[in-house]
């Protein structure tokens, strides 16, 4: 595969930054206030627990609508990979992992795809090729990925401005460190890439490097 180098490329800087560009003051009044936010959710893009205020509003940023198909780009993508992953049945620790990454990553598929409604991006096609067929190559292909999405979603956090939709983007990041972790320990990978502190990419960047890939088709 073609690698996806995990760059210490610090976009919104630190996370005191980045909660101060969301809108707080300091991380425990993000943490308070994004816990707050999510307790008054609307319904309408409720899905296992978690909810997000229907896209449809007016009162959405588009800039919020963006950063939520950007994130679903991802999805689709991670969804499809452990899908394939799944159906190739490589057995052991890997078909484990496989099945249970992939059950997250599809329900984080139907709850962005469900509060975006008709404003979604469509889903493309993919080709992982040896990446969903060689268990060596699918491993290490998901370590990347995994990471990949945890500097995605932290390279958006200071650009949400809706706090529901920052507090929804946040239970799915720390999924995505977890699945990291997972993977790492696996194949025997740092846990944390970049140590102590996770960085952030923009958008731009994980996307050259998605396309890098090949994986996405149309």
């Amino acid at each position: 595969m073609t690698d996806l180098s995990i760059a210490t490329i610090d976009v919104d800087g630190a996370v005191q930054e980045s909660a101060e560009r969301a809108g707080f003051d300091t991380r425990a009044d993000f943490f308070r206030k994004g816990l707050l936010a999510g307790g008054t959710m609307l319904a309408a893009g409720a899905f296992g627990g978690i909810a997000l205020p229907s896209i449809a509003s007016a009162a959405t940023p588009a800039g919020d609508v963006a950063i939520l198909n950007f994130a679903l780009t991802l999805e689709y993508l991670e969804a499809e990979f452990y899908k394939q992953g799944v159906a190739a049945k490589f057995g052991g620790a890997t078909s484990t992992l496989a099945s249970t990454i992939y059950a997250h990553e599809d329900a984080h598929v139907k709850f962005l795809t469900k509060a975006l409604g008709s404003a979604k991006v469509a889903r493309p096609k993919f080709d992982f090729g040896k990446a969903t067929t060689d268990a060596a190559t699918f491993r290490s292909t998901a370590y990347v990925l995994e990471n990949t999405g945890v500097s995605a979603y932290l390279g958006q956090a200071g650009k949400i401005k809706t706090p529901a939709i920052l507090l929804a983007a946040a239970t799915i990041a720390t999924v995505e460190a977890r699945h990291a972790g997972a993977v790492a320990q696996l194949i025997g990978k740092k846990v944390s890439p970049d140590g102590s502190f996770d960085v952030g990419e923009s958008s731009m960047a994980i996307l050259a490097a998605v396309k890098k890939t090949g994986f996405i088709k149309s």
